[in-house]
């Protein structure tokens, strides 16, 4: 999208207002300023509106930054097809680039990727949504991964991301804590969570939600952490 003016509000904006585009206008907010400083007014100053008439399009704070949340991740699985996998090392390694070109691109918004609900409880930042989950597991499996170690894989990759493309972008300037100050909530209290929670249309989610629900923190922390000892000490004795 072109570049608008940030001194001179046009006058044609109320005539194209669209969810779409508050919810671009609202991340090119946040890619400057942070998420702290988003506000209604703010949003509707740089589209040449009154802040009253971007209610028609978002319903309060909730729904605008899980819709920012949304545009950012939307597009992974659009860019990534099953075709294009032919080793799980070489799928991994892609997914992994896509969702850090994200962060890099957008390090200020990155981070609401990680502090706003996944599309269920069960699910995981920073691959979070129900479509992105599906694919990622349907893909997987279709790779002679069991379904054990296909969910397995999807919380330990996704851990790694998620601590690593933090803290990258954190050294960006990034604020990596929750939203502090709140927007003009509006009168809606119903957001619209990133990705739809359709689990019909998503049967690896659905077959394996018993699996995605179980709780291995503390497992997962050990592995985490023995895989780290173990690549420290052959550096070492190197």
């Amino acid at each position: 999208m072109p570049e608008r003016s940030r001194n001179t509000p046009s006058g044609s904006s109320a005539g194209r207002l669209s969810r779409e585009l508050i919810i671009q206008t609202a991340l090119e907010q946040i890619d400057r300023t942070g998420a702290d400083s988003l506000s209604m007014r703010s949003l509707a100053q740089d589209l040449g509106v009154e802040a009253m008439s971007l209610y028609r399009y978002v319903h309060g704070r909730e729904d605008l930054l899980e819709g920012v949340v949304a545009s950012l991740m939307g597009n992974l699985t659009d860019t990534l097809d099953d075709e294009m996998a032919e080793h799980w090392q070489g799928f991994l390694q892609t997914v992994a680039h896509r969702v850090r070109r994200i962060a890099t691109e957008h390090p200020r918004a990155f981070p609401l990727v990680a502090s706003r609900h996944p599309a269920a409880p069960w699910l995981r930042p920073p691959l979070r949504s129900v479509e992105v989950v599906d694919m990622f597991l349907r893909t997987l499996i279709g790779l002679g991964f069991t379904d054990a170690q296909a969910v397995d894989t999807y919380r330990s990759f996704s851990s790694f991301l998620l601590g690593q493309l933090l803290l990258e972008s954190a050294v960006h300037g990034a604020e990596t804590a929750p939203v502090g100050t709140p927007l003009d909530e509006g009168g809606a209290d119903i957001p619209e969570r990133d990705g739809q929670l359709s689990l019909t249309t998503a049967p690896q989610v659905l077959r394996l939600r018993p699996l995605l629900s179980e709780d291995r923190s503390e497992e997962e922390f050990e592995v985490s952490l023995e895989a780290l000892l173990d690549r420290l000490s052959a550096d070492i004795s190197r």
